[in-house]
């Protein structure tokens, strides 16, 4: 299985609220920032990543803004195994995504992200509404299902996390969004890069959603500044994705995950790890 973390995918804001998300770009704490030179369009690259001094076990070294890293005891992504981790009923969530001819693919260095700002894209969970700003990807997959993880995982949200497995397929059967939304990552290889999808229907995407239960906790961004307080819904079953399709995201994306976190409520694994 795959996780859509590619391997992470969208972000939602409560529409109204000054709100956090899995990984802040384009949302009201990092706001997107692009720049032009000699008419083309680049955008500002993520200033952490995932090797070394870059890496997750010095994000909270990187800025005094990143405490909750190492500080914080419900931190994600986890293993979704413990038995206290809740499932919601399929349709308890509703996404309401329109068509869209294009949209900006745009590589951040951390990640690569589809912009969705300017499409009225919501999401309706709890007797709340939130508005979906974009959706990115990790790889391999951030969270785990009974220690098992996915090639890819793919976020979208901010406060409200929709987290997307994906599992490879043994075909050519592939899920047509992440297809069509990757289809030109070719030019974005280079950090900074910005480029358009392929055409994006959401309504095969929809339907896999709202047709299965969702494991369901409330936890952390999973990038700096690891800000607790993100409601995350992540899919029991995975989406299908062709091998040469994610082949050419992972040649982009490199390695993105950031490693599983301790249990919900239970000691930060950094800080344990400094006190021995």
């Amino acid at each position: 299985m795959m996780l859509i973390h590619l391997p992470t995918f969208v972000a939602l804001t409560s529409l109204g609220a000054s709100v956090y998300a899995s990984c802040l770009h384009g949302t009201d704490l990092l706001p997107r920032r692009l720049v032009k030179y000699d008419e083309v369009k680049t955008v500002e690259v993520s200033k952490f990543g995932y090797t070394g001094l870059q890496g997750p076990l010095n994000w909270a070294g990187l800025s005094e803004d990143n405490a909750a890293c190492r500080e914080s005891n419900n931190q994600s992504p986890i293993n979704l195994a413990d038995p206290r981790i809740e499932q919601i009923a399929p349709g308890e969530m509703e996404l309401s995504i329109p068509k869209v001819e294009a949209a900006e693919l745009e590589n951040l260095g951390s990640t690569v992200e589809v912009v969705m700002e300017e499409f009225n894209a919501t999401l309706a969970f709890g007797g709340k509404t939130f508005s979906l700003k974009q959706f990115h990807f990790h790889t391999p997959s951030e969270h785990r299902i009974d220690e098992e993880h996915f090639p890819l995982e793919m976020h979208n949200g901010d406060i409200a996390v929709v987290a997307v497995l994906f599992q490879l397929s043994e075909g050519r059967r592939s899920d047509k969004l992440v297809k069509s939304a990757l289809a030109n990552i070719h030019d974005v290889a280079t950090p900074g890069s910005v480029t358009e999808t392929c055409e994006l229907d959401f309504s095969q995407f929809e339907h896999h959603l709202s047709d299965q239960p969702m494991f369901h906790y409330t936890g952390s961004l999973t990038t700096p500044p690891c800000k607790e307080g993100l409601t995350f819904l992540v899919t029991t079953r995975p989406l299908l994705l062709d091998v040469k399709t994610y082949n050419s995201a992972k040649k982009v994306i490199k390695f993105n995950s950031r490693y599983t976190q301790n249990d919900l409520g239970q000691e930060n694994l950094l800080k344990v790890g400094c006190s021995k």
